[in-house]
């Protein structure tokens, strides 16, 4: 086997075709694994918005954490299904920044249901 970079450049220039391995299930997993645990979150938000009370900022909060939830959600599933190709696209820094944003959006908008 012909050592290489990792960049699927082969001898003479050619691209070999890429050997995915089990790292693409990997990160199907971890994807889910995380999408999984900001549903959890958002569940949370809203068990506490409806045992606490519901004032108005509790109830900003919950709809934040919903919208939140429902981006990373898309976000997500649009990883997930781009993982099937067998040379999966790099995740676009928009994306990225998008599903940093929503996790650290259910955190805050979470402890916002907390008062």
């Amino acid at each position: 086997m012909p050592a290489g970079n990792g960049t699927g450049a082969g001898t003479g220039g050619r691209l070999r075709t890429r050997d995915p391995g089990l790292q693409p299930e990997r990160t199907r997993l971890a994807w889910r694994r995380t999408t999984l645990a900001c549903a959890v979150a958002a569940s949370l938000a809203g068990r506490q918005t409806l045992h606490s009370g519901t004032g108005p900022v509790s109830l900003l909060g919950l709809a934040l954490v919903v919208l939140a939830w429902l981006a990373f959600l898309a976000v997500a599933h649009r990883r997930i299904r781009a993982m099937n190709a067998p040379r999966p696209p790099a995740l676009s820094p928009r994306a990225a920044v998008v599903a940093v944003g929503c996790a650290v959006g259910v955190a805050i908008f979470g402890a916002v249901t907390l008062r």
